[in-house]
This record gives structure tokens, C-alpha cells and sequence, in this order.
């Protein structure tokens, strides 16, 4: 990657396009997100599942200020005409009773084609479905979602260390587990493929998804393979450019962003190189604080 300085003035690019936000719980850098919204704008946004996350909410809430601004700001970009669409994951799959119903000017889908402006065609959808954990065995990835979640806390301690003993840099545990863990890197190869494969049946050029918390742009067989990251974590985002590159950024502060550049069609690293309460329905309840209002698709 490369580190590049940013001005005050907002960074304009065609779309953007967020992953796995995990809003309401303690592991969501809301922080480092409102930064990284303030500095870009855009004619699409695209949330990609695990935006809101009602399993960890279902354990306790966690909804600072941030959280709330980061909503707010996603209502605000759609009322003055940023196009909207929402996705949603495992993590925030009480919303896909919705799907096909716009919320606030946001549009809930099940998946989505985007058209990039060079005109390739782009598959976007979480990625769920092709977790045969997640799929199949519920309750292992909800204690691997609460594990993931003590690596995180875990790593915010080590990261204060990190900046009290002048140690420059960010370190993340989660990603130095996974890449260790022989079993969690089969897990990703596994399921890019699986989306991979999905994607190529679809008939488009390229997909995009989130899911595994793993940032990556690559190309597999002439097919692109995105994955968003997170913002618990790594803090990555992907952008496409008005001339159709897309650009995986990975947010580091008011001052510098990290990026990998992609030309058209993608060329990029290998994949093993690149990683950067209440009887309401808690869809109900999100919609309701949030003050959105259905006008309906």
C-alpha cells in the first residue's frame, strides 16, 4: 500500500462501497468511519451487510455518539441525492424482511448489479450464504462472533500501549490471528472461491462483498474479487473512481489514508499479499430511533 495526504477538501469519487460497520457494539471504530465519510462524497453508497449488528445488540447495546452520527450522516447523504442501497448480512438479517421497501430514501436489497462507469458489471451481496459455518452451524460462528469480539477488546488495550510507548503504526491481533491460524486462511480461500464461483454463474465482471472481515481486490480467472473489510478491525473502505478503477483504502486518521490503486480491469497483489429488547422487531426499533420513515419502493 502506499500512504498518500489527504486536503481538507473532501475526496470525490463516483461510489462507495462499507462493509460490516457492526454498529451497537463496543468493537465499531464509528471514530475513524465519520472521518473517513467527512472526507469523501459520492454518487452511490452501497452498505454491504453486517452494518447494524442486532446479534451482538441482542447481548447488551452499545450506541455512543458516533454510532448515532454515523446513521444520521448515511440519511443525510441520501436526502440530498447520494443513491442508497442497503444490503443486508448475517448480523443484520431482521432487515431482510424488508427487502424490495425503501426506508429513509435507502434502498433494501437482497443483492445488487452495479454498473461501474467504465461498464463492467458488478455482483454485490454480504456473503453469507457462502459461509457453510454461518449457514449451517449457527451457533459456532455466534461463539466465533464473540471471540472475534474479545480479539478486538484485546487489541484496543494493546493499541494503547502501542501509542503510550511512542510506537508508531496500527498492529491488529484479529488479522495477525487469522493469518497464523491455517484453518482460518483455508476458511477465506474457501469462501472467495465460493463467491467467486457464484459470481461467474451470475455472468458479470466482477463481485463484491464483506462478510470475513479480510480487505482484498484482486483478480481470479479475469473475474475481480472484492472484499470491503470491516470497521472494526482494519478500517477499509472501497471506492470507485469516475473513470471505473475501484481502490481499496484503508483509513487511518484525519491526516493520511493508505491505498491500494487498481487500474482497469483490476490488477492487484496475490490474495495471500492484500489484507488489510421489547416485543417490537429490533428492525422496528432501529428504523424507529433512527427516525426513518417507509414511503415504499
Amino acid at each position: 500500500m502506499e500512504t498518500v495526504d489527504i486536503s481538507a477538501e473532501p475526496r470525490q469519487v463516483r461510489s462507495i462501497f462499507l462493509s460490516d460497520i457492526h454498529l451497537g457494539t463496543r468493537g465499531c471504530q464509528a471514530d475513524r468511519l465519520l472521518d473517513f465519510l467527512r472526507h469523501h462524497e459520492a454518487e452511490h453508497l452501497f452498505l454491504i451487510g453486517d452494518i447494524i449488528d442486532f446479534w451482538a445488540m441482542s447481548r447488551g447495546i452499545h450506541w455512543t455518539a458516533a454510532q448515532n452520527t454515523v446513521v444520521q450522516k448515511v440519511l443525510r447523504a441520501a436526502r440530498k441525492g447520494t443513491r442508497v442501497v442497503f444490503v443486508p448480512g448475517n448480523h443484520d438479517e431482521a432487515l431482510r424482511e424488508y427487502i424490495g421497501i425503501t426506508f429513509g430514501d435507502i434502498r433494501l436489497e437482497r443483492d445488487w448489479i452495479h454498473r461501474t462507469a467504465d461498464g463492467r458489471q458488478f455482483l454485490l451481496l454480504h456473503g453469507d450464504e457462502y459461509d457453510q459455518v454461518t449457514r449451517y452451524h449457527r451457533w459456532v460462528a455466534v461463539i466465533g462472533d464473540v471471540a472475534y469480539g474479545a480479539l478486538v477488546r484485546i487489541n484496543g488495550w494493546l493499541s494503547w500501549m502501542r501509542r503510550r510507548l511512542g510506537i508508531s503504526g496500527y498492529w491488529s491481533l484479529a488479522g495477525y490471528a487469522k493469518r497464523k491460524v491455517k484453518t482460518a486462511v483455508n476458511f477465506i480461500f474457501d469462501f472467495e472461491d465460493s463467491v467467486i464461483h457464484a459470481a461467474r454463474e451470475r455472468g458479470v465482471d466482477g463481485v463484491i462483498c464483506g462478510h470475513i472481515h479480510w480487505a482484498t481486490l484482486r483478480t481470479a480467472d479475469g473475474l475481480t474479487y472484492v472484499n470491503c473489510g470491516d470497521w472494526v478491525d482494519s478500517c477499509t473502505a472501497i471506492v470507485e473512481h469516475f473513470d471505473g478503477r475501484l481502490e481499496l483504502v484503508q483509513w487511518g486518521g484525519a491526516q493520511r489514508i493508505a491505498t491500494t490503486p487498481a487500474a482497469t480491469p483490476v490488477q492487484a497483489p496475490e490474495r495471500d499479499t492484500l489484507a488489510a429488547g421489547g416485543s417490537e422487531h429490533p428492525a422496528q426499533v432501529f428504523f424507529r430511533r433512527s427516525k426513518i420513515g417507509s414511503n415504499g419502493k
